[in-house]
């Protein structure tokens, strides 16, 4: 043992990074063991976390090792600072992803990933979040984590400064200590390719299998896995792109020779319900995590008396399933109409910050105002570049509220309250004095840390901000909009809808949790009938391609949605959800799930909460690929777009 005594820096650091995600995995454990009870050998998630944190543990070892043991001893004692630095800065990361991660669970139901690296780039209005809704946590981690890094930095000598050893003794044992960490690093020897998040997968409760995982893993190879952004179609298979479109053209309610460019393999003609001379404004307003869940007249909780009697003025949408869980998700399909996929949306990607399609760049086309009226930073999720390279003339913002003088009624972390924001965009309508207008409005107010003005509403629960009482206010505000909209000459001409971007929190014990997917939509204008409910299973993208053929104009497209006014009594409905990494393609009660690098697996819905597992459909599973991989070759090779 003697011999090996130069290799205790790296013991200590593998066994005190083993102990912190071990401890930490228990706890979750805990926290969560109602859920994870549920799961068949629910045992394997302690089995699999020990290979993953060999894994990322050996990694980080790699480069100490071989400095430890190649470097004379003579020059090793001049950089043994550097391995003292070295490994507290990566427990000290271990520890601050282990400490934040209950907090991300609660709001994600998954560990740090991607979301966590795309919020580090906001910190305004993260941080304003996280003090305002999660001060305790934040006093108890930063108080733990000074304490860890003062003891770490006092005692961290002992622990990790590099003793002597003959340099003939560590030469000969470099190989030996090499192949150890490769193969931890690795942790096979027989896989044509290392292990990697997905075979941590052995449940159909994604949560229980990511606590097997570690968070400064999970965050690492999301970092990791943006390299794959431009092809992300080969994390569930490939597939020739000819196919793909084939297969996803069965789905749209576009005929063969509706289809007018081979070069352009989706653009397709779309005629209106009705052919008018001076077309329609177009309104879509778009209500932040306004899950179905929260709305009365689907179901939900009675916190939405204003939509409810709305509802009787409009077009209902019962049975409608957003794409994803984030809001640039929603925007991409609800001004897009593009398909989801598990690449980020479209609104950050680089090829679609320009000649990319939206509704904004095609009713430009064709003479209309063009704006998007938002009461927080337009710059957030890089939505002021996307919209700006694609077709709105005018971004309204938090920075023209605080500059035009006027008083308003509220201001919080994310920015002004949708009241706020309904009195602006009415202003905005009637300065258009009948020039046809297509507007895209966001909500800010039912955002964690749910905040809004006093007076307007009666509260659901008796703490003002929580996520109901935020959900009534936002309620509050579109009774509000439609109250003061109708009585401006515009509303007689406009086609509006409000729909929802995604639920407030998506999470469930299956891969998928399609329930959390459910979102309400109300369309409200001329021509369009009262009181009517569309109960056929549908898609965030069938919105817009249903919204252009109400305006009253032939258009061409390259949307794949379904104009639900050309759908036959027989065509099943289809919808389309990005979880994740994961993506969901369901055809009425059958559900293709597609996870990376694994064989899809398809289950039946009994319900929106039971889900059991059934044979694979193999055409359903191709077409499933085929729109994950004609996303893919649309973003690609930039064919999302129309002919100019």
């Amino acid at each position: 043992m003697k011999k090996l005594h130069f290799l205790k820096p790296l013991f200590n650091f593998i066994s005190i990074g083993l102990i912190i995600m071990t401890l930490s995995r228990i706890l979750l454990f805990f926290l969560y063991r109602d859920r994870i009870d549920e799961t068949e050998n629910y045992w394997r998630i302690f089995p699999i976390g020990l290979r993953f944190d060999l894994i990322i543990l050996c990694y980080i070892s790699f480069l100490p090792a071989i400095l430890i043991c190649l470097l004379p001893d003579s020059f090793l004692q001049k950089i043994k600072k550097f391995f003292h630095i070295y490994f507290l800065f990566f427990l000290f990361l271990f520890l601050l992803m282990e400490v934040s991660t209950p907090d991300f669970i609660a709001q994600y139901d998954t560990r740090p990933n991607r979301l966590f690296l795309d919020y580090l780039i906001y910190p305004k209005e993260v941080m304003g979040t996280l003090l305002k809704s999660y001060l305790p946590s934040m006093i108890f981690a930063v108080v733990f984590l000074s304490v860890a890094v003062y003891f770490g930095y006092k005692k961290g000598k002992k622990l990790f400064y590099p003793s002597f050893q003959n340099y003939k003794t560590k030469l000969i044992l470099f190989p030996l200590v090499a192949f150890l960490l490769f193969f931890g690093a690795r942790s096979s020897l027989t896989s044509k390719r290392p292990i990697n998040a997905s075979n941590a997968v052995f449940s159909t409760d994604q949560l229980t299998n990511c606590i097997g995982l570690n968070s400064f893993y999970t965050v690492a190879f999301a970092a990791y896995s943006l390299k794959n952004e431009g092809n992300s179609a080969k994390m569930y298979g490939k597939m020739d792109s000819k196919e793909a479109y084939d297969r996803v053209k069965k789905y749209m309610t576009a005929l063969p020779g509706d289809f007018t460019d081979p070069e352009l393999p989706l653009l397709h003609n779309q005629n209106p319900d009705s052919l008018r001379e001076k077309p329609y404004n177009l309104v879509i307003f778009l209500q932040e995590s306004l899950g179905a869940e929260y709305v009365g007249c689907l179901g939900g909780k009675p916190l939405t008396p204003n939509f409810d009697a709305l509802s009787k003025e409009g077009l209902l949408f019962t049975n409608l399933y957003c794409t994803g869980t984030r809001s640039v998700r929603g925007i991409e399909a609800v001004v897009t109409g593009f398909l989801p996929s598990p690449s980020e949306s479209v609104v950050k990607l680089s090829n679609s910050q320009s000649d990319f399609f939206t509704l904004a760049g095609l009713l430009k086309s064709k003479g209309f105002d063009t704006s998007f009226i938002y009461g927080g930073s337009a710059n957030f999720d890089n939505m002021a570049s996307f919209f700006n390279g694609n077709g709105f003339d005018n971004i309204i913002d938090e920075a023209d509220f605080d500059s035009d003088g006027k008083k308003y009624a509220f201001k919080g972390t994310w920015g002004y309250s949708d009241e706020d924001l309904v009195t602006k965009a009415n202003e905005y309508f009637k300065s258009q004095k009948g020039k046809p207008f297509f507007s895209l409005m966001f909500s800010t107010s039912n955002h964690e840390p749910f905040e809004f003005p006093d007076g307007r509403i009666q509260l659901f629960d008796k703490n003002k901000n929580t996520v109901n009482n935020a959900m009534k206010y936002a309620d509050f505000s579109i009774g509000k909009f439609f109250e003061i909209a109708k009585k401006e000459d515009y509303f007689k001409n406009t086609i509006f809808i409000v729909i929802a971007d995604h639920n407030t929190r998506t999470y469930g014990k299956h891969l998928v949790p399609i329930k959390k997917f459910r979102i309400p939509a109300l369309i409200i204008g001329p021509q369009v009938p009262k009181g009517e409910k569309f109960d056929k299973l549908s898609s965030q993208i069938d919105i817009p391609p249903t919204l252009l053929s109400m305006l009253g104009m032939k258009v061409q497209t390259p949307m794949p949605g379904r104009n639900i006014h050309d759908l036959k009594p027989e065509t099943k409905g289809r919808s389309i959800m990005q979880f994740h990494d994961i993506n969901a393609f369901r055809v009425e009660d059958q559900v293709v799930i597609m996870q990376p690098n694994k064989k899809a697996l398809q289950f039946k819905i009994e319900s929106d909460t039971i889900l059991t597992p059934v044979k694979l459909d193999e055409e359903l599973a191709k077409d499933a690929l085929a729109h994950v991989t004609a996303a893919s070759d649309l973003y690609k090779e930039k064919k999302y777009k129309i002919k100019k």
